[in-house]
This record gives C-alpha cells, structure tokens and sequence, in this order.
C-alpha cells in the first residue's frame, strides 16, 4: 500500500514536471519572432552559384552572407536560421503565407511587387550583362550580338529584352537552365548567355570555371535587389539597420569579393537605402 503511494506521488510530480516542461517548450517556438526566438525561416535560392546554394556542405553564396549578417543583426545565430528556398515564382506567396519572415534571393524591387509586398534595402545594384568567352573579342557591346547565338533559359525576359531593344537579330537559344546555357557556351554552341550580372559572376567563379568567362560589362538593366518581408512588417526597418551596419563595418565588400571576386565582377558601391535606381 505504501509503495503505490509513493507510487502515485511520483507520477503526479512527473506530470508536472512534463507539464512545466511542454509550456517552456511552447514559448521559445516561435519561430519567425525577431525578438530572438528559437528560430527565424529565411529565404533563398538553392541553384545560383555565388548568390544561393544549397551544397553538400551546407549553405553559399552572396544572398546566403546577406541573410546570415541581417539574422545576426536581429538576435539570431547561424544555427537558428532555418533556410526555405524560394523559387522567382514563390516569393510573394511565401511572405505573405508567412512561410518565411524575410527573402534574400536575387529579388529585384519593382513597382508590381512593391503593391504585395515590403523592401528592405536595396542591398546590390545589378544589372542586366552578357557572359562571354574569355578568347571571344568579337562581341563588345550589345550590337554585337546580332547574328550572334544569345541563351537564356526558357521564360526569361533577359534574352528577349536584347533581341527586342538592342539585337534584334540575335539567334535567341532557350535552354531549361543557366548551368546548360552555361556548358553550351564553354562548348561553343553558344556565343554569349544574358541575364543579371551578379549572376552570372556567381557562375564564372566557381573553380571549375575560372578564367574561362568573362562579363561583358554592359549594364542593359538596373536591378535593385531587396530583401522581401510581409506587407507591413516592422521587420524592414530593422534589416535596414542591419545592412546600413553591413556596409559601414565593411562586411559588405568583404561578401563582394568573396562571393564574385573570381569573375572580376566590377560591383557597384554599396546603394543606400530607399534609393531605388531606375
């Protein structure tokens, strides 16, 4: 008899403990909390070399030292984010689904975005370019590309926007994605792939690659990349925060030249907040 009493006390005291437990448990879950909660869900590209990666060993690229800085910034260490990719077409519906708390992902602010979502920054100023050859002299601006075999991938407003505006002659190759435009044009099947300079920088400085390409330097476009939070998000003017600290600790160009120094990417400096380049 005594031995189920002591039995039972146990059992209660056991019960509270665990009770104790699970409400400790429900109040640091709240992941996407910039207050410093257990976790924040940021997001990425997982297939663009030098902006967002998903590798073998883990996490690269300049998008990836952007977001892990902001985090830092905002009370989160490397181990407490969790990354989300976030395909072009997503974006949007992530923020606002609140799949994640923040996209850092090559995501260019644009009036028709702006109307669904906020932008912090912006953090890069890119523009639209040409990769080339490192032999090819024959292509030195964009009138060169006439009669010229010009690749992007299927869908891309990049390629068509040269054939359109600047080399309506250009013989237009649409490929599934960058990494076959980018073996066509190391095989010569190609003459040149267009899309965001930043980009295509990430691509020339993977080792494979070195000294193989080069960018054209032709800044067809402005690309103000942002970093994308939910409509009304007092997130952003805390990232702002974090990547105006970015730029004047020098972490900014240090991400730079890690990330594109390889392709001698000829960067803008660094843009100010708000200041969106048309």
């Amino acid at each position: 008899m005594k031995l189920r009493k002591v039995t039972a006390a146990t059992a209660v005291a056991l019960a509270l403990a665990t009770a104790a437990t699970a409400c400790g448990s429900d109040k640091k879950s709240d992941g996407g909390s910039s207050s410093g909660g257990k976790t924040i869900k940021v997001g990425i590209k997982f297939d663009q070399p030098g902006i967002g990666q998903k590798t073998p060993q883990g996490y690269s690229g300049f998008d990836v030292d952007v977001a892990t800085y902001v985090a830092k910034q905002l009370g989160y260490n490397a181990d407490q984010i969790e990354w989300k990719e976030s395909k072009s077409a997503d974006r949007e519906t992530m923020l606002q689904r609140g799949d994640v708390d923040f996209i850092v992902a090559s995501y260019s602010i644009t009036p028709k975005r702006q109307a669904k979502v906020d932008f912090a920054g912006p953090y890069l100023l890119a523009h639209q370019d040409v990769l080339l050859r490192a032999d090819d002299n024959s292509i030195k601006s964009p009138s060169d590309l006439n009669s010229k075999k010009l690749c992007s991938v299927t869908g891309s407003t990049s390629a068509q926007n040269v054939k359109d505006k600047l080399a309506p002659k250009a013989n237009l190759q649409q490929y599934q994605t960058y990494s076959q435009c980018l073996t066509g044009l190391q095989n010569g099947a190609v003459d040149a792939l267009t899309t965001d300079d930043s980009i295509l920088a990430g691509y020339a400085s993977q080792a494979a690659f070195k000294g193989k390409f080069k960018l054209g330097g032709f800044k067809m476009t402005n690309e103000n990349y942002g970093i994308g939070v939910k409509k009304g998000s007092d997130l952003k003017a805390k990232i702002n925060s974090a990547l105006e600290k970015m730029v004047s600790d020098g972490s900014w160009e240090t991400a730079v030249k890690k990330n594109f120094g390889p392709a001698n990417y000829k960067n803008e400096p660094a843009p100010k907040i708000g200041n969106i380049v048309q």
